[in-house]
C-alpha cells in the first residue's frame, strides 16, 4: 500500500481530494488529510477505511517529522511560504513532494540533495503554475516539430466569476486566496517586446493592459506578471523576440485597482496604528491630504486626490464596497493590504450557488515556411458550486494526476522538477479532457504587409 500525506485542505483542495479518494482503492493507496482544523474533513473521512483527516501544525517538528515519516509521498497544498519547511523534512527522510506554488529560490537550492537522494520535488503543478505550462509546451513543440520558428509567446490567465454569477460592479469574486489577490503584481513585471526588454512598475501596472477576446465570452483585459523572463530557458525559447505572462480580469478592473495601488492600500510593509479603531471611512481618510473645505464629500475629495470623475465607473466601484462608509474594521496591528483585503471579501465572497470561472489564452505567432503563422488556444472552466469550483478542479486534478503518475513509476525526473517534459503533460492534458478541461485551438496565416 502506497501512503499519501495531503497537507492543506483549503478551497483549492476539494477536487484533489474527491480524486485521490476516486483512485484510492484500484491504486491501493492510503490518504491522510492533514489542516489546522478538519471540522469540514470529517464527513468526507469517517464512511471510507482508506483515508483520515489529522490536526496539522506545519510548525510542530515531531509531527512533521512523523507524518512525512509513514508517507511515500507528500502533497503540500499548505501557503507557499511553508512549503520550505516541508520540503527539507521530506529530504531528511527521503520522501517525493508535489506542490502547484511557484519554485522559489529557496526550492532551488534543495534540487542538488534531492537529485542526489533520488527523490522528485514537482512543483508548478496546478493551473497557473501548472496547466499552463503544459498546455503551451505542447503547442511549442508541436510547432517546431514541424519547422515552425516561434517569435512571439503570450500567455494570460484569470481566476474570475462564471457570466450567470456575476452581479457586481468588479465582475470579480474571490476564487482562491484572498491575500493573494491583494497582493498580485506587487514588485517589477518583466517581458520582452519585439527584442526590447520591457519594465513595468507596481505603480503603472494596472494602467498598462492589454485587450483580449474569448469566443462566447467576451472581452477582456490582462496585465503582465511580475517575471516573465525566466521562463525563457525551461520553455526552450532563449531567442524568441517576445514573452509575456499575464493575468485576465474583465474590462474595468485593473482602472478601478489602480486607484487602491495610488492610494496606498495594498501596502503590506507596516502596519497602521489603532486600525482596530478604524472604520472604512476612516482608514481611506489616513491616505488623503487635508481637506480643502469642510463641504468636501469624502467621494468628492477620493477623486479629486486621483484625478478621476466622481461620477464615472471607478467611484461607483469604491462606493460599492462601502469604501466611504462608517463600518468598523476591528483588525489589531493590520497593514493596509490586511485592511483591504477585509472589505473585499465582505462583498467579493462566492455565495451559495455561486459559480466561478477560469479562462486561460495562449498566443502564439511563428514562421513556416515563409509564413506568419498565429495560433490562439484558449481554455474555459466552469465551476459547480461555491464549493467545486473550477479553480478547485483546474489546481487539484492535475496535482493528483501527477501524483498518481509519480507513485507508478512513471515520472522519472529528479530534483526540483517542473511539469514541461511530454511524459508528464501529455497523460496529464489527456486525462484532464475527460473532465471537460479542453483546450480549442484556432490557427491562421497572417497576410504580410507591403
Amino acid at each position: 500500500m502506497k501512503k499519501i500525506l495531503l497537507l492543506g485542505a483549503g478551497r483549492s483542495a476539494s477536487s484533489l481530494i474527491r480524486y485521490l479518494f476516486d483512485h484510492a482503492t484500484s491504486e491501493n493507496w492510503h490518504i491522510t488529510i492533514g489542516d489546522i482544523s478538519i471540522t469540514h474533513l470529517q464527513p468526507l473521512v469517517e464512511p471510507i477505511a482508506f483515508a483520515e483527516a489529522i490536526t496539522f501544525n506545519v510548525h510542530d517538528a515531531a509531527q512533521r517529522a512523523k507524518e512525512v515519516g509513514q508517507a511515500d509521498l507528500v502533497i503540500s497544498l499548505l501557503p507557499a511560504i511553508f512549503h520550505t519547511e516541508v520540503a527539507k523534512e521530506c529530504l531528511k527522510q527521503g520522501k517525493h513532494l508535489i506542490t502547484a506554488s511557484y519554485v522559489s529560490p529557496e526550492f532551488l537550492a534543495l534540487h542538488a540533495e534531492a537529485q542526489q537522494k533520488n527523490l522528485t520535488f514537482l512543483m508548478e503543478s496546478g493551473l497557473d503554475p501548472g496547466i499552463d505550462h503544459m498546455s503551451a509546451m505542447r503547442v511549442i513543440k508541436s510547432i517546431q516539430a514541424a519547422g515552425g520558428t516561434l517569435t512571439s509567446f503570450k500567455s494570460y490567465t484569470g481566476g474570475l466569476v462564471a457570466p450567470e454569477s456575476d452581479n457586481n460592479p468588479w465582475n470579480y469574486k474571490f476564487t482562491w486566496n484572498p491575500r493573494n489577490v491583494v497582493l498580485a503584481g506587487q514588485g517589477t513585471a518583466k517581458y520582452i517586446r519585439q527584442g526590447q526588454y520591457k519594465y513595468i512598475p507596481y505603480h503603472q501596472l494596472f494602467q498598462r493592459t492589454e485587450t483580449l477576446q474569448v469566443d462566447g465570452y467576451g472581452p477582456f483585459e490582462g496585465y503582465a506578471n511580475r517575471d516573465s523572463l525566466s521562463y525563457r530557458e525551461p520553455y526552450g525559447l532563449l531567442t524568441i523576440p517576445t514573452m509575456l505572462r499575464g493575468t485576465l480580469r474583465r474590462p474595468g478592473y485593473c482602472e478601478a485597482w489602480d486607484a487602491f495601488v495610488q492610494l496606498g492600500l495594498t501596502d503590506d510593509s507596516y502596519t497602521l496604528e489603532g486600525s482596530e479603531r478604524m472604520t472604512h471611512r476612516s482608514f481611506v481618510e489616513a491616505f488623503l491630504p487635508a481637506a480643502t473645505s469642510s463641504v468636501q464629500s469624502m467621494a468628492e475629495r477620493v477623486s479629486l486626490y486621483l484625478g478621476i470623475p466622481q461620477e464615472g465607473e471607478v467611484m461607483q466601484k469604491l462606493e460599492w464596497l462601502g469604501l466611504f462608509e462608517e463600518t468598523p474594521v476591528e483588525l489589531e496591528a493590520a497593514t493596509p493590504a490586511q485592511v483591504l483585503e477585509k472589505i473585499l471579501k465582505a462583498k467579493w465572497t462566492l455565495t451559495p450557488g455561486d459559480k466561478d470561472m477560469i479562462v486561460m489564452q495562449h498566443l502564439f505567432e511563428y514562421e513556416l515556411h515563409g509564413e506568419q503563422r498565429e495560433v490562439c488556444s484558449t481554455l474555459v472552466v466552469l465551476g459547480e458550486d461555491e464549493v467545486q469550483t473550477a479553480m478547485a478542479k483546474t489546481v487539484g486534478l492535475p496535482v493528483g494526476m501527477l501524483a498518481r503518475l509519480l507513485l507508478q513509476g512513471k515520472i522519472t525526473h529528479r530534483g526540483v522538477v517542473i511539469p514541461i517534459y511530454p511524459e508528464l503533460y501529455e497523460p496529464v492534458l489527456d486525462e484532464l479532457e475527460g473532465y471537460g478541461i479542453r483546450f480549442v485551438e484556432t490557427e491562421k496565416v497572417v497576410e504580410r504587409v507591403g
